[in-house]
């Protein structure tokens, strides 16, 4: 079945999703910036405080919250501003800004870091206080997807190559949900190979970026610019007789909102103005999602992800493309995360060579986010 949604209907749903979030939460329940102890050096990571010995005294700080709490009680502290006193947990002792347990091992609330952790400078630090999309399909990220095209009867490799990294940042020293103010980059290579013609280049897309993005609690703020450049493979011209490439080039400002109404679930919404363009590009483009996945580090067992993205764009009237993927998720101490599952998309193609062609794709694929 084609992508044949109203498109006034998808626009006002790309604004309401955007919007309306800022609207509900207008008096946001956080200052610009908290008020930390300063380092003598502002490039020097906060001291590691000594694990507890069992049997120490308990000194309860607002602003943290046991790893074992209901969920429940994290989510209503969070949406006041302040975690409310949880119940105790057997077999945890509290400290400041972390938990240890009897034999010493800290166990720090990974998602939502004590309002005591101090904010310093760091140069290259671990974690990003804004992800990448999961099922954005132009997000910078390491990954492979293989599908089935039905509009052609094509199986086909739609391979990235690429990253997103902190370059600088003022914030506090969590990795898993870092806040405070980053400078990122971003840049990455997306391939599409036609595995039914011995592997031939069809197009290939080049983006590159440099965010600027601020994160306190559970919301982020994302502002920047990035360039985008499309190709159309040498074995497409030579194998299809009268193809001729078009050069689909974005320069764009872009601003996108990030909220988690519960440490699993994330919603966003991000808009991009293009100043420059050529090849049948035009300015706005719209984005809008939502993610669940459990936080925090997984381990070898791993956890479910689902993930949905909606892309609409004005050269085609504000129509554009839906993705969905779901499967499993594996995330490490630092946030980066391998995901492997099932992937859908119908609409518009996310290779812009072909902009204005209808595709629908069902596939699985394998990513990896750093």
């Amino acid at each position: 079945m084609r992508f044949a949604a109203n498109r006034a209907w998808l626009l006002s749903c790309a604004l309401a999703w955007t919007v309306a979030p800022m609207a509900a939460w207008a008096e946001f329940p956080f200052p610009l910036r908290r008020e930390r102890p300063e380092l003598e050096n502002p490039f020097q990571r906060p001291p590691a405080r000594e694990p507890l010995a069992q049997g120490s005294p308990v000194t309860h700080a607002a602003g943290a919250v046991p790893p074992g709490a209901d969920q429940g009680v994290r989510l209503a502290s969070a949406l006041q501003g302040a975690w409310i006193d949880p119940p105790p947990i057997e077999g945890v002792v509290e400290t400041a800004d972390v938990y240890v347990q009897p034999h010493g091992e800290y166990v720090p609330d990974l998602m939502f870091p004590s309002a005591s952790a101090p904010w310093c400078w760091e140069l290259l630090p671990d974690g990003l206080i804004y992800r990448s999309y999961l099922a954005g399909p132009r997000e910078p990220r390491i990954g492979l997807t293989t599908f089935h095209e039905n509009g052609s009867g094509d199986w086909l490799w739609d391979g990235t190559l690429g990253g997103r990294r902190s370059l600088l940042r003022y914030g506090n020293g969590n990795p898993q949900s870092p806040e405070g103010f980053e400078a990122q980059i971003e840049g990455a290579a997306l391939v599409r190979l036609n595995l039914e013609q011995n592997r031939d280049v069809e197009s290939s897309d080049f983006r590159v970026g440099m965010p600027l993005v601020y994160g306190v609690d559970n919301w982020q703020f994302k502002t920047g610019y990035y360039h985008l450049s499309s190709h159309l493979g040498d074995e497409y011209l030579t194998r299809v007789p009268g193809s001729t490439r078009i050069n689909y080039v974005r320069d764009a400002i872009l601003a996108g909102l990030s909220y988690y109404p519960d440490p699993a679930l994330r919603l966003y919404g991000e808009t991009a103005y293009a100043f420059y363009t050529s090849g049948g590009a035009d300015p706005w483009e719209f984005q809008f999602g939502f993610e669940y996945a459990e936080p925090g580090p997984t381990g070898c067992a791993g956890t479910p992800f689902v993930a949905t993205n909606g892309h609409l764009r004005q050269e085609i009237d504000f129509g554009g493309d839906f993705t969905f993927q779901a499967g499993w998720l594996w995330r490490g101490a630092t946030g980066s995360m391998l995901r492997t599952g099932l992937h859908y998309l119908n609409g518009k193609s996310n290779h812009y060579q072909f902009f204005d062609i209808s595709e629908e794709q069902i596939g699985f694929g394998v990513w990896y986010d750093f």
